[in-house]
């Protein structure tokens, strides 16, 4: 497979780029910032994303979406990280709608995915870091399950309308086997939100489970037999989160190289600088080593291929270490006025930084692929 995009790719990406430059530029995370929006995005820019069909880039045809893959939602996923746009398009029309492929929930939220009027939320994790622990229970009830636990790091989840949510209903919460996938509505008994504002403006709750009842439709798949709709969607959110991450490398080196051609230090361009031009053209190496390993891990899963796993740790550390550097890089050669809140490459920095910890860090995924190795 060539690690380049097609025509009909191309074509999608400029469309995406155009429209999400237009709409959702980094001024649009800085003012729902500055008024302390209590939603975290707006509604109105997730409905244009539905308009321009965006919403459904994952969901088959037959249910109303483009039937594309995971090479299409990262085209979009790095315009919005290019941009800073805050939008549920990662949680909901990404992660989500993998896990629901295929499940009798499909015909009941696509609908509302494609069209805008759906916001999915993703309560997977239970400590401060991604790990692969799940204590929340899910005991049998009636015809259905009670749901008891908590949940943390559940971006939108105060405003969700559907939750996806991994419970235990057998086993110990290290125990691979035992975890089932719900979809539960947010108005539901007994289920509470309290959300945060993190460090890139975004807000992520946390969700507390008080015997939340469901009935056995709102079962993902088979009971006891989530974790392989939990894997695709953890593959999915973190293929999804690294195309994210390099746009938001991209869009903090193209403000800075276009800082260092306009900034001048007596009377000459910082840009003429021979150690700043080799700062930046390492920079531009990292992050095209980083695509490469993006696309690579977005054809892999467009493949259903066995190496597809591996190779979305792969993109998840390399693109976390690359946006860190860009981040770095940008906020060091803006110099001091980089630390300033007038200057939006400080955005870049912190939104690079929750990415980064969402379905597991550099540092998880670099584990990881040491102890699929045999380290």
């Amino acid at each position: 497979m060539p690690l380049y995009l097609n025509d009909e790719q191309t074509m999608l990406r400029d469309t995406a780029k155009d429209f999400v430059a237009e709409h959702a530029p980094v001024s649009h995370l800085r003012a729902l910032r500055d008024a302390n929006d209590p939603t975290g995005f707006s509604r109105d820019l997730w409905k244009q994303f539905a308009e321009m069909g965006l919403n459904g880039v994952l969901v088959p045809e037959a249910q109303g979406g483009l039937g594309l893959g995971h090479v299409e939602a990262g085209v979009v996923l790095e315009e919005i990280g290019r941009n800073l746009s805050p939008s549920p398009f990662l949680a909901t029309a990404v992660a989500a709608v993998e896990a629901l492929k295929g499940s009798a929930q499909a015909d009941r939220w696509f609908p509302g995915i494609v069209s805008g009027d759906t916001i999915a939320a993703l309560a997977i994790d239970e400590g401060p870091k991604h790990r692969d622990r799940i204590a929340m229970t899910a005991e049998r009830a009636g015809n259905g399950f009670r749901l008891n636990g908590a949940k943390q790091f559940v971006t939108h989840g105060h405003v969700a309308d559907l939750l996806i949510v991994a419970a235990r209903t057998a086993g110990s919460a290290e125990d691979s086997d035992g975890v089932t996938l719900f979809a539960v509505p947010r108005d539901a008994a007994g289920l509470e939100a309290s959300p945060e504002r993190l460090a890139d403006s975004s807000l992520a709750a946390r969700m507390t489970f008080d015997g939340v009842t469901v009935d056995a439709d709102a079962v993902i798949g088979e009971v006891d037999g989530g974790r392989g709709g939990l894997d695709r969607l953890l593959r999915a959110g973190r293929a999804g989160a690294s195309a994210e991450m390099l746009g938001v490398a991209g869009g903090a080196m193209d403000m800075t190289v276009g800082y260092l051609k306009e900034r001048k230090q007596f009377g000459t361009v910082i840009g003429s600088f021979q150690a700043l031009q080799h700062r930046a053209a390492h920079l531009y190496s990292e992050l095209e080593v980083a695509r490469a390993a993006v696309l690579k891990a977005q054809q892999l899963l467009d493949a259903g291929s066995d190496e597809a796993d591996e190779a979305v740790s792969v993109a998840k550390a390399m693109t976390g270490m690359a946006t860190l550097l860009s981040v770095q890089e940008g906020v060091q050669m803006h110099g001091g006025i980089g630390m300033t809140d007038e200057y939006d490459i400080g955005f870049f920095m912190k939104r690079a930084r929750v990415l980064a910890e969402m379905f597991g860090d550099t540092g998880f995924h670099a584990d990881r692929l040491a102890r699929a190795a045999g380290y």
